[in-house]
């Protein structure tokens, strides 16, 4: 593996920050085409995802001290995060975009659905190249993965997870882009939450976090919760549509 891809005049380049620039850069391009194919501006796409992702950092820097507070310092300000803080963060300053900028909630909803799941397999990468310590359990299997040089290294050979969560990823962005352009876009979200929900519930099975609470770890939790709010956002979405006769074709443009 590979924590540092170059240096720059003495400048060390971290494949976990170009990871995470790059699903940035990559979710902005893909969500910006798909603002303008819906008669959106390209520039409140490139806003809406400039946000989510500082805000995003930030929220998954404060919970994952909320959850390791004995690491609370400088020197752990540039590694340790916790994706579901960033989720919940990110989440929050997309809505307040949304609304500051006067965007309609469930067609933005929808067109963000594949490019956030692309965007989290490209940063799944990042993890895997960089040795962070999201790994699985030790493996003997034929692909299993070592990662002495990592920035939590280990010389056992392990689950590689990451590789894992990333290709599930690519898999679940190419289905939302199919189905993007055939359903409703809040029913297309809501299969984003079902899809990642389910997708990192069972990558937990392989990995080492800690139970917190009906032998289920914090990550099954929040899963289950994204799970839960999808089903339910898919099911208000059926009976609207139902009771209004208006079907859940996607609008054209999609």
């Amino acid at each position: 593996m590979r924590p540092v891809l170059f240096a720059v005049f003495g400048v060390p380049i971290q494949s976990y920050g170009v990871s995470k620039a790059l699903a940035a850069i990559v979710g902005a391009w893909l969500l910006g085409r798909a603002f303008v194919r819906n008669g959106l501006h390209k520039d409140d796409a490139h806003h809406l995802v400039m946000s989510a992702t500082i805000w995003g950092f930030i929220g998954a820097k404060v919970y994952y001290f909320l959850e390791h507070p004995s690491d609370i310092g400088l020197h752990h300000l540039g590694s340790g995060f916790t994706w579901y803080g960033g989720f919940l963060a990110g989440t929050v300053a997309a809505l307040v975009v949304i609304r500051c900028r006067h965007l309609p909630l469930g067609l933005v909803a929808g067109l963000i659905a594949a490019p956030l799941a692309l965007a989290y397999g490209i940063g799944r990468l990042g993890c895997l190249l960089a040795g962070d310590g999201t790994y699985g359990k030790p493996s003997n299997l034929p692909w299993a993965m070592a990662f002495p040089h990592g920035t939590m290294p280990t010389t056992v050979r392990v689950q590689p997870t990451p590789l894992y969560e990333a290709l599930v990823a690519i898999v679940l962005a190419a289905l939302l882009w199919w189905l993007g352009r055939r359903a409703h876009p809040v029913l297309v979200f809501a299969a984003y939450l079902v899809g990642s929900g389910t997708a990192r519930f069972g990558v937990e099975a392989l990995r080492i976090n800690p139970p917190v609470a009906a032998g289920l770890t914090a990550p099954q939790l929040w899963s289950l919760a994204i799970i839960v709010v999808g089903v339910i956002l898919a099911g208000a979405t059926l009976v609207r549509a139902s009771r209004s006769g208006t079907g859940i074709v996607a609008p054209s443009g999609t």
